[in-house]
């Protein structure tokens, strides 16, 4: 029986559950239109393709993000609004897998740009000048700021961190602690 109903917004949070199932890398339209028992060829009048249906969910996942961080970071500034989104961040990991993944999908520079991914760096960047930073140093603070709360997330999600003491949480309170010392004291050039 076909589900009535279907159309590219419902198909793209059906795939963003699946994801969080399964894994982003495993989510197609073969298998969601086994989620919904209907015809793989019916599913292509609302997405193109399995990459259409994968960017629609990283779409959806950066969406969620920003709202998330927007709201974390309401009236906090330098550490506290560090640790805020980087929680937002760390939190939706653990809550949302495989749309976390989805949002470190590859974008193409139209999408890209069109995408609350521009929101996530203005947020970052407003965080950044709490700590007096200008550009260049911006640039370089949003990319190491990125690079540690995206490969500590994916470190302890693949369990890189489960065999040895202190306990992930301390890690990760003290690597906010070291984040803010560095960039209260980020080097001149």
């Amino acid at each position: 029986m076909a589900y009535a109903g279907l159309n590219a917004e419902r198909l793209t949070r059906a795939g963003a559950e699946l994801a969080d199932e399964v894994g982003f890398d495993q989510v197609t339209v073969s298998e969601l239109a086994r989620r919904f028992d209907v015809k793989v060829a019916s599913l292509y009048s609302h997405v193109k393709n399995s990459q259409d249906l994968r960017t629609r969910i990283a779409l959806l996942a950066l969406e969620e993000l920003a709202d998330r961080a927007a709201e974390a970071l309401a009236g906090r500034s330098a550490k506290d609004a560090l640790a805020a989104l980087a929680n937002v961040y760390r939190d939706y990991a653990r809550e949302h897998p495989g749309r976390y993944a989805a949002a470190q999908l590859r974008l193409d520079p139209e999408a890209a740009a069109a995408s609350a991914g521009v929101r996530h760096a203005r947020m970052t960047r407003a965080i950044l000048r709490g700590y007096d930073l200008t550009e260049p140093d911006q640039t370089h603070a949003v990319r190491l700021l990125g690079s540690v709360f995206h490969g500590y997330v994916s470190l302890e999600m693949g369990g890189g961190f489960s065999h040895s003491a202190p306990d992930t949480q301390e890690t990760w309170s003290r690597i906010l602690d070291a984040l803010d010392a560095l960039l209260r004291n980020w080097p001149e050039r």
